[in-house]
């Protein structure tokens, strides 16, 4: 009698059929669970008032927003704040993050984490001028609020990439970190995949989205359409574990983003569909 019978009559007296997943190697990972929630930085929205904003946010399946200051001014009153805070609790959305905020003096540092903490936000993301880097450090450690550097590509002299940021906070508490923009990373010639890894133990927000040229003539394009490895680069964030918000800024069609923005995150969802 040969193997394959004697298998089968094998399997044949059990009377069950295997559950697929019983007959893997356990010793090989095959997938593994992301830790990240997707989210909306509100630059994207940048053109459209705070209502419309969050209808629209909710509309592209998106539960997590980053506001920058024209949904929620820097200089917003405690009651103001309040108030665009519970339209964003009604709206069933989450309040993660406020930014990109420019802090180039001491004041602005103050005006920053006082807003952060009224509206409850976990994280700033922000470019602090480095002089201002010890404040930013007094102040993570007085608040319990995170402070992401966001870089911005070409034509930024302070932050280009992840690794000219990371230099410069990485001797300082460990909620000072980055967020890492992948398309001015790729613009700046910089293999975003390569820059998360490197720079995990300091990763606090991502920027995603995909340009056309990996150079500074590179514009923003819908996710999958431009020329950043965008499976590689959420495989990447499992891998290392992970566990902040990846919030798109879909920086084409600021007067009409909607499809742009849904064909993202369409596409965002498809690829963890098939790693996750």
């Amino acid at each position: 009698m040969g193997a394959g019978a004697s298998l089968g009559q094998s399997q044949k007296s059990t009377g069950k059929k295997q559950p697929r997943f019983e007959i893997r190697n356990q010793k090989f990972e095959i997938r593994r669970r992301r830790q990240f929630e997707l989210g909306l930085a509100s630059y994207t929205l940048r053109k459209f008032k705070l209502d419309e904003t969050l209808a629209m946010t909710k509309r592209v399946g998106l539960k997590y927003i980053c506001f920058k200051s024209f949904h929620l001014a820097l200089d917003s009153t405690p009651e103001q704040i309040s108030q665009v805070v519970a339209k964003v609790k009604k709206a069933g959305l989450i309040l993660y993050g406020g930014g990109v905020i420019s802090m180039k003096k001491e004041p602005a540092v103050h005006q920053a984490f006082e807003y952060a903490k009224a509206a409850g936000m976990k994280v700033i993301v922000g470019v602090p001028a480095p002089k201002l880097l010890p404040l930013v450090d007094e102040k993570v450690k007085e608040y319990n609020i995170k402070v992401a550097i966001h870089n911005h590509g070409p034509g930024d002299k302070t932050y280009p990439t992840p690794a000219s940021a990371y230099e410069k906070i990485k001797n300082l508490d460990k909620r000072i970190g980055l967020c890492i923009d992948i398309g001015h990373t790729k613009r700046y010639g910089v293999n975003p995949s390569v820059s998360a890894e490197k720079h995990a133990d300091r990763l606090l927000d991502v920027h995603i989205k995909d340009v056309s040229a990996a150079t500074a003539k590179g514009r923003g394009v819908e996710a999958g359409r431009g020329v950043i490895d965008i499976p590689r680069f959420l495989r990447t964030l499992i891998k290392i574990n992970y566990t902040g918000i990846v919030s798109f800024e879909y920086e084409k069609d600021a007067d009409d983003p909607l499809a742009g923005l849904a064909e993202s995150v369409g596409y965002v969802n498809g690829v963890l569909a098939a790693i996750t």
